[in-house]
């Protein structure tokens, strides 16, 4: 098992939710917040699952780490997939949201373009591609993780980030607003997609 590993990401509550759930297992973590050399990503793939590729490979290359990265977001099929792989900047290509896509704004557009609707068509699901590269930036693992839901009318809770609030887990009643952290470590598609991968981590460093 590795010593450390470097998360690819500056985004505070993703990083919460990793170390989290890196803890348990001994393997230790830096961010690149944590760290210089760290890269811009500029997030071009049409999946969720190339730009993890791409992030994993660029910092990985730039720190000269083993590094692993992830992407991840919202879909809503009755909007054709969106927010999608664009879940952080939807609100972004509304004229004159441009200048910041918070996490309010984009949930503010989520509820908009769901307006009038019921049902199943406000099923969602939340997806997490993660991917581990080498420190060359070659990609030796990839996995993903789902975790279904419906999208609720308001925000509930203020638990995580991002559109947790709005996301409805009817098995548990509770939008992730409202979850405990260690119900959300989990179910959270972010968390069966770092199980699925620490094995692979493991293979790999040792290999």
């Amino acid at each position: 098992m590795p010593q450390s590993i470097v998360l690819g990401t500056t985004n505070a509550g993703k990083i919460r939710e990793l170390v989290d759930l890196l803890a348990p297992l001994g393997i230790g973590c830096q961010s690149l917040a944590e760290l210089s050399g760290g890269v811009d990503v500029d997030e071009t793939g049409e999946t969720f699952a190339d730009n993890a590729a791409l992030k994993a490979t660029a910092q990985a290359r730039a720190v000269g780490r083993w590094v692993l990265a992830e992407d991840s977001g919202l879909v809503v099929p009755a909007l054709g997939g969106a927010p999608g792989v664009r879940s952080a900047r939807f609100a972004a290509a509304v004229p004159g949201e441009a200048r910041a896509a918070t996490d309010a704004r984009n949930a503010r557009l989520l509820l908009e373009r769901l307006t009038g609707r019921a049902g199943r068509d406000r099923a969602a699901h939340y997806a997490c591609h993660a991917a581990l590269a080498d420190p060359a930036g070659k990609v030796v693992a990839v996995a993903a993780g789902t975790c279904h839901g419906l999208i609720a009318e308001q925000p509930v809770g203020s638990g995580g980030f991002g559109y947790d609030p709005l996301f409805f887990v009817p098995e548990y009643h509770r939008t992730f607003g409202e979850l405990p952290p260690a119900v959300k470590a989990v179910i959270s598609h972010r968390a069966r997609a770092l199980r699925a991968i620490l094995p692979m981590i493991a293979a790999s460093i040792r290999a």
